[in-house]
């Protein structure tokens, strides 16, 4: 895992993986940082228990969706908006960093973290979350 990721995720209060994890070395190193709670990629052991298909949480007052993406073919933020009914709805597969807002919420695509890939630089998002108001970030890890 790159070092710069223990910067950007100081004093987060959970980190939630939008699969592609990598292994168990990523999740426990992340654990270091914050409690972790990850879904299942498409590049992921399907039946590890530490992953699950898809996550939905209420962070402070906003609906959080995660899940990977691939279970809907090509995700796109129309697709993902259509199929998850949250405020935030966080998704990964095409590695690609992405924001958007459909119908007044968030779709976001954090990046890929781990090793450079394709012509993507290395990312994560950032969700911030006061009085009730999700603001989401990129922040580049290069």
């Amino acid at each position: 895992m790159r070092a710069s990721v223990h910067a950007a995720l100081a004093g987060v209060d959970v980190i939630l993986h939008a699969g592609d994890v990598g292994g168990d070395e990523v999740l426990d190193e992340l654990g270091l940082i914050a409690p972790v709670f990850a879904v299942t990629g498409n590049c992921d052991d399907p039946n590890d228990a530490r992953m699950s298909a898809s996550l939905a949480r209420i962070m402070d007052g906003v609906r959080v969706h995660v899940s990977h993406g691939h279970e809907l073919g090509v995700p796109t933020p129309a697709r993902l908006a259509a199929a998850y009914d949250a405020d935030v709805v966080v998704y990964g597969h095409t590695h690609r960093p992405h924001i958007a807002r459909v119908d007044g919420r968030w779709i976001v695509n954090p990046g890929a973290a781990g090793p450079r890939r394709f012509d993507i630089l290395p990312s994560l998002a950032r969700l911030t979350i006061v009085d009730g108001r999700a603001a989401i970030a990129i922040i580049d890890l290069t």
